[in-house]
């Protein structure tokens, strides 16, 4: 539901208030965060998206790394692909992807990268767009290969060597939306606003898909939700 960005790395990094970026940290956290555990190191992928990955820093040591060095903190951040970690096996407790995999060509490499660097016993943790038939204009412009359902994301983990923990769709609440955007877009062509900035929404719809957000999250505190514009998996990597 949203456009590219002007310049290389994520849109967060310009409109870091935009309502999708805050909801889907929130949503993440609910969904993603009882997974998390108490790392030693953790390996942040695409994490020049930095409004989503608040709730992951702490006292541990925590290494981001993104194709574009904007977005990227000296000292912690490192330029490089998913499809060639510039890291040695088995090095992290928690290895994070989030929006990146449908960005990677060669999936099946990525995803054994991701896999690679991660400990035995560690956390993986993923979340995609959802519904190849939800492929649009935006898709193009971001720089997706593919969008996933719940049941092709759970095969390319366990592909991968890794034990599925769970797995739902996400922005659920916020789906007709989401539907409706990607009709018009069909209909009318390109919903943003053609300078690269994310699709324009006003403040009150906004607050209103903030408050459907919220109201998902404690539905995902007890159960998965059966559809969504995203998917969201935790993995562990057997062998601890």
């Amino acid at each position: 539901m949203v456009a590219p960005a002007a310049q290389p790395g994520s849109s967060s990094l310009d409109q870091p208030d935009y309502w999708w970026f805050r909801a889907r940290a929130e949503l993440l956290h609910t969904v993603l965060g009882p997974y998390f555990g108490r790392p030693a190191t953790i390996l942040d992928v695409g994490s020049a998206d930095g409004p989503s990955v608040g709730w992951m820093k702490g006292g541990h040591r925590r290494i981001t790394l993104d194709l574009f060095p904007r977005g990227l903190t000296p000292g912690e951040g490192v330029c490089g692909s998913a499809e060639a970690l510039p890291f040695a096996d088995h090095t992290f407790d928690v290895v994070a992807a989030f929006d990146v995999v449908e960005h990677c060509e060669r999936e099946t490499l990525a995803m054994a990268e991701l896999s690679r660097v991660l400990r035995p016993g560690g956390r993986m943790l993923l979340s995609v767009p959802a519904y190849q038939w939800a492929w649009s204009d935006h898709d193009v412009q971001a720089g997706h290969h593919r969008r996933y359902t719940r049941p092709r994301l759970i095969g390319v983990a366990e592909r991968s060597g890794l034990v599925v923990d769970r797995a739902t769709y996400a922005f659920g609440a916020v789906f007709p939306f989401f539907l409706a955007e990607r009709l018009l877009r069909r209909i009318k062509g390109p919903a943003g606003d053609g300078d690269g900035r994310l699709t324009s929404v006003p403040d009150p719809v906004q607050r209103l898909l903030l408050r459907l957000s919220a109201a998902e999250q404690g539905v995902l505190r007890r159960r998965d939700v059966p559809f969504g514009s995203s998917v969201f998996l935790a993995a562990t990597k057997p062998g601890a």
